[in-house]
């Protein structure tokens, strides 16, 4: 019967024979953002319920239609949380329904940074608007992530090979390799823009004369570390 090898220990900490290396490797690189979300609040206020939720019906309606003559600029647009809510007064002992408010959320993605700054003046100048960001950001399939995380490892492997030049030796194997960044990723930084459009605005035609704010975009900061081990050739100490 034939006996299965016992494999050979491991030994965190490395032996005289195989001693051991462990480094770190870290990247920072700043690159331009590739995308930038918007938030468009839209609002309605009636002291009739149907009323109120034409109104809003009518701003969604819209605000979409602008948003998506905009085509393959607009990466993603999507609906988010729609409120209709009474605003109560008192009246002697009762409480009596004084108004309903009404407001819907969107999110829009953009690519396109000069359309971005359009699209901001236009829906900034509807009646009831609100508009926050952008936010910029990077693609989570975004190249860039990749080469920092390269990078990482090429400095993490060239400091392990300065440390066994200064023994006068040199790597033998690489053990074991691990992200330490793991949970990181690029900062979504914001640029400080807001706007509460008035009753009584301008208005669509109007909006469509005004000039594009000029949004300048941040760069991103994407980082990554790694951890790695090596055994080394012995080296003579004598």
């Amino acid at each position: 019967m034939t006996e299965t090898p016992t494999p050979a220990p491991h030994h965190s900490y490395g032996t005289p024979t195989a001693p051991h290396v462990t480094v770190r490797g870290e990247a920072h690189l700043e690159v331009d953002p590739e995308i930038a979300h918007i938030t468009i609040t839209l609002t309605a206020r009636n002291t009739d319920r149907r009323t109120t939720l034409d109104d809003l019906t009518r701003r969604n309606t819209t605000t979409l239609d602008l948003i998506k003559t905009y085509g393959d600029a607009v990466e993603k647009l999507e609906t988010g949380t729609l409120t209709i809510r009474p605003e109560l007064t008192r009246h002697g002992r009762a409480e009596r329904i004084r108004a309903y408010h009404g407001s819907i959320q969107l999110t829009a993605t953009l690519n396109d940074f000069t359309t971005l700054g359009e699209l901001v003046t236009r829906l900034a100048d509807h009646d009831l608007t609100r508009v926050d960001g952008p936010w910029w950001a990077l693609r989570p399939t975004s190249p860039h992530h990749a080469a920092a995380r390269r990078q990482a490892v090429q400095e993490a492997l060239q400091r392990a090979r300065e440390y066994a030049e200064a023994l006068d030796t040199r790597l033998d194997a690489l053990l074991e390799l691990s992200d330490t960044g793991v949970g990181g990723g690029p900062r979504m930084a914001r640029a400080a823009f807001s706007t509460q459009a008035s009753f009584g605005g301008a208005g669509t035609e109007a909006a469509i004369d005004a000039a594009p704010i000029d949004l300048e975009p941040v760069r991103q900061t994407v980082d990554a570390q790694v951890e790695a081990s090596f055994t080394l050739i012995p080296p003579n100490l004598g």
